[in-house]
């Protein structure tokens, strides 16, 4: 062993016995070989004579890249030597030597790694400087099955390395692929094909791998030869005898199968592909995809049969003759019945969308009406394919009950997996909607028959089936029950399924209901059915909490959507949910069991929509609320009593089921309208000024705890919506409790509440504005940067974020404050502090915030306080402050924009003030000067000779 093999040996060890430095030290070695000018040499020596593959490797990996980037450089001697040397390597010429390594009989990974050096010789000499190379590889293959798997090998690295359009190839590679391909055409692939076609009739009872080999290459050529060398009456006759003989391997009769695959997918124009579909006579196949639905062969089978259907379905897309249309037809109906077995009983190939060419084939069917018998039943059986298909695995059962994290992951995998399938459905219920409706019916009833065990599975797709169905009907057709809907839809909300205790089942069943209320909306017998399928142990009283919290949610939608046909319901509904709103009321702190937020105010919500409709008595809309703000209200009063003596235990707990009551109480409050309680019914805004007044204590009694100040915020908002102009009185209260405590975020609430006063009630709230201005232009502007905020590493921090959006709503407070006519709050006594701030933080705002609808908004109240400022009857200090932010902002303009802004603004606002041009010229000298005072001074001079002609507030504006 000499130095080279050492090194290349210490140089590829993976066992990290090597030192480090000495591993380095023989890459190092290697690497100056390969610098060497004899390198090619000295490698294919050790190619002949060493047997270790790591320096077999190593040689045939260094004569590769010394082809492929040296080519140019190489000598007419070094390519001719290397054309003989590689061509022998190959088997394809003897080497005398008895002492000489045979490659061929070395591991696989020498063998491709030969081909490929083979290869990069090809694209750069054939056919132009080597022109022969393919036709003297052929004589070499009587030599054996070495030799010619070795030309197989070459062939394949030939497809991978350069023809094959499975990767993406450089324009210089595609130009090269094509004068390959061209020669080959020309020169020698029929006699390749032919050798194909000898060595598998001879080789087929005596050596299969190597016919399989074979097959495989010639599958990667198909796409690309003459069609006639395969497609003919002896390889076609040949392939289909390797496929259907029994004796032969399952990796012969796949490689066959594959072959004949490739021949159906060759591009070409419809008619001549439809004459070879018709010739392969597909239908000898259709009976081996029913064998083992894991063997390789079904696998082949079946991705010819699909790929087979892909291409009739094209072809009949395309030809244009009734001859041929009558053809295409013949052969999908021959085709699609096996289809649709591998579609639910095999592995489907992973280039086969089941879903495209179901749809494919759907949309084939649109323009015809009516259907054929067959269609019909193709139809019948695609629905059977979509419901196959969308059934979760049983495995799956407890863990999709539980909802654990294995559960959960199933569910997100399968709602992906079945949207494409859902919107065939829909193309299919468009296509054929009665039988459509037929199958989903009897889809139903099949799973109620079903054993409970079994049956949960089955009902689950059944009702989804029926759920999806919806996106292909119209609002009118499920109005007036078009079709079986009048049948299916009261078979659905009168069924009680064996499984319903089941999680997916009981959800996927609401959903439907849910779906499907406008049918009910217009049979309203149907209303106690659906009612008794919410409130009893199929919905809300469902023993799964996932259940019975979704059902709230759905039953508040139902409630919406039936309103005023409920009201004789009203009594029964109470009393059916009495026991779950005692849940929410009830004085249980130490129980860890909660009903949860989304479950309690969606039922309360739902309660207050139907108690708040005025066709409700008043009496009894009286007697149903006092029935439940009562309770609610008396028990926070216990907690407000008691919250002094909390212990640290008890805290989390009350103060978590305070949150729950404001919940409640802020969910019941929706449904009441603001006319219906301040002028038709004011005993109800009176029931609801006192629970205001009510939960205003809490801020009180839990000054800083941030999660009831801001259930509290969310109360009041509600308030301001239902009790109207009423709630003013409670305000100066709420915002002063609100203020004392107020964190950033907080403050990021409170100004969305200010805002929503100033807009619901104009210049009605000015005394509230006045009061609380201060307040908080005295919490916000020492934590503001004035001049923005910083960039970079490390600012991108939580608290930066909510200093951002605390910025951001102050702007739109100034915003709302300024264009609701209550600019006149920032010049009040209190406020007057913070008029010169306001001012600078607006102006650096509009001038360099990096988001433009921040800037506009900014520039917008500015024009704003100069309209309502510049007359009036305003002192001159507010004058003044205005003016020099004016003159500062005009300033910063000319920085920013230089010309473009002098041409702008003189061309425009000058002239449309009639401003002299001597005038004009001399403010273009001032504003490039760097006195600031000076051209303050020149701008009020200019702003008062304007003015003296009546144009000054054009320029002031």
């Amino acid at each position: 062993m000499d130095d080279l093999e050492k090194a290349v040996l210490i140089s590829f060890d993976e066992t990290g016995t090597v030192d480090s430095a000495l591993k380095s030290q023989a890459v190092a070695f290697c690497q100056q070989i390969k610098e060497s000018p004899t390198v090619a040499r000295v490698c294919i020596e050790k190619l002949v004579f060493c047997k270790l593959v790591q320096v077999q490797f190593w040689c045939l990996q260094t004569v590769q890249e010394v082809i492929s980037g040296r080519y140019s450089l190489l000598s007419l001697e070094e390519k001719d030597f290397f054309r003989k040397s590689v061509f022998s390597l190959c088997g394809f010429d003897g080497i005398d030597d008895e002492n000489a390594v045979r490659l061929l009989e070395g591991p696989a990974f020498i063998k491709n790694k030969l081909a490929q050096v083979l290869v990069t010789l090809i694209y750069f000499e054939y056919p132009l400087l080597w022109s022969s190379v393919f036709v003297d590889l052929l004589p070499q293959l009587s030599k054996g099955a070495k030799v010619i798997d070795m030309f197989c090998r070459v062939l394949n690295a030939l497809d991978d390395e350069l023809i094959s359009l499975d990767y993406t190839r450089t324009a210089d590679e595609t130009v090269i692929a094509n004068r390959v391909k061209d020669a080959m055409r020309q020169q020698c692939i029929g006699q390749i094909v032919r050798v194909w076609y000898d060595i598998v009739c001879m080789y087929k009872n005596t050596d299969q791998e190597l016919c399989s080999g074979v097959l495989d290459t010639m599958r990667r050529y198909i796409s690309w030869i003459d069609i006639g060398l395969v497609m003919n009456d002896v390889f076609m006759p040949l392939l289909f005898e390797l496929i259907l003989v029994d004796g032969s391997s399952e990796q012969l009769r796949g490689a066959a199968c594959s072959c004949v695959l490739a021949v159906v997918s060759k591009r070409m124009e419809p008619q001549p592909k439809l004459n070879i579909l018709q010739g392969i006579q597909i239908g000898r196949v259709f009976g081996l995809v029913t064998g083992d639905s894991d063997s390789e062969l079904v696998s082949k089978v079946a991705a010819l049969i699909t790929g087979f259907a892909v291409e009739v379905l094209d072809c009949s897309k395309r030809v244009s003759t009734e001859d041929a249309k009558r053809v295409s037809t013949e052969l999908m109906n021959e085709v699609l019945p096996s289809v649709f077995y591998v579609m639910q009983n095999c592995e489907v190939d992973s280039t086969f969308s089941i879903v495209q060419f179901l749809s494919s084939y759907v949309a084939t069917m649109k323009s015809l009406s009516p259907l054929t018998e067959k269609q019909l039943v193709h139809v019948r059986q695609i629905l059977e394919v979509i419901r196959s298909q969308i059934r979760y695995d049983p495995a799956y059962r407890n863990n999709l009950d539980m909802l654990d994290k294995i559960g959960r992951e199933e569910e997100d995998r399968m709602f992906e997996f079945r949207k494409d399938l859902f919107v065939l459905l829909s193309s299919v219920g468009r296509a054929a909607p009665e039988v459509t409706q037929v199958f989903i019916r009897n889809a139903l009833n099949s799973a109620v028959a079903s054993s409970s065990d079994v049956n949960v599975e089955e009902v689950e797709a059944a009702l989804s089936l029926l759920h999806a169905l919806r996106e292909s009907l119209s609002d009118e057709s499920i109005r007036n029950g078009s079709g079986l809907l009048s049948e299916l839809v009261p078979m659905l909300i009168s069924t009680r399924f064996p499984c319903h205790s089941s999680r997916s089942v009981a959800l996927v069943y609401l959903e439907t209901i849910t779906r499907y209320m406008k049918f009910v909306m217009e049979n309203t017998q149907y209303i106690p059915m659906v009612l008794t399928a919410f409130l009893d142990d199929r919905g809300i009283h469902h023993q799964n909490l996932h259940v019975s919290r979704r059902a709230s949610y759905l039953f508040m939608r139902v409630v919406k959507l039936l309103k005023a046909k409920l009201v004789p319901f009203i009594e029964k509904i109470l009393q059916s949910l009495q026991d779950t709103v005692s849940q929410i009321t009830s004085m249980d702190f130490t129980s860890n069991q909660c009903s949860g937020a989304e479950d309690g105010s969606h039922i309360f919500e739902a309660i207050g929509i139907l108690i708040g409709m005025e066709d409700v008595p008043v009496e009894k809309q009286s007697e149903y609320l006092a029935s439940l703000l009562t309770p609610l209200c008396r028990q926070i009063e216990v907690l407000l009593m008691n919250a002094k003596i909390l212990n640290p235990e008890e805290s989390p707990a009350k103060v978590a089921n305070i949150q729950q009551i404001i919940m409640a109480i802020n969910a019941l409050s929706k449904g009441f309208s603001e006319r219906l309680v301040n002028a038709s019914r004011p005993a109800i805004g009176l029931m609801f000024k006192q629970t205001l007044d009510a939960l205003l204590q809490i801020l009180i009694a839990f000054p800083k705890i941030e999660p009831l100040r801001s259930k509290i915020t969310s109360f009041i908002h509600r308030m301001v919506d239902t009790l109207g102009a009423s709630v003013f009185p409670y305000i100066p209260k709420a915002l002063e409790q609100l203020l004392a405590e107020s964190e950033t975020k907080e403050m990021v609430g409170l100004l969305v509440l200010l805002n929503q006063l100033v807009c619901k009630f104009n210049t009605s709230v000015h005394g509230i504005l006045e009061e609380v201005f201060p307040t908080i232009a005295g919490r916000i502007f020492p934590i503001i940067p004035r001049n923005g905020f910083p960039s970079g590493p490390g600012t991108n921090t939580e608290e930066m974020r909510e200093l951002q959006e605390l910025q951001k709503t102050l702007y739109t407070f100034l915003h709302v404050i300024t264009t609701h006519g209550l600019s006149s709050v920032f010049l009040s006594t209190k406020s007057r502090a913070y008029l010169e701030p306001t001012m600078q933080l607006l102006l650096y705002t509009a001038c360099h915030h990096k988001d433009t609808v921040v800037r506009k908004a900014c520039v917008q109240i500015f024009i704003r306080l100069i309209k309502d400022w510049s007359v009036g009857p305003y002192g001159g200090e507010e004058k003044l402050i205005l003016f020099g932010e004016i003159v500062v902002a005009q300033k910063v303009m000319y920085e920013k924009f230089g010309n473009h802004f002098l041409i702008h603004f003189v061309s425009k606002s000058f002239q449309s003030a009639h401003c002299p041009q001597d005038l004009a010229e001399q403010y273009c000298q001032k504003l490039q000067g760097a006195d600031i005072k000076a051209f303050r001074s020149f701008y009020r001079s200019l702003i008062e000779n304007l003015r003296g002609q009546q144009n000054g507030n054009l320029v002031f504006r």
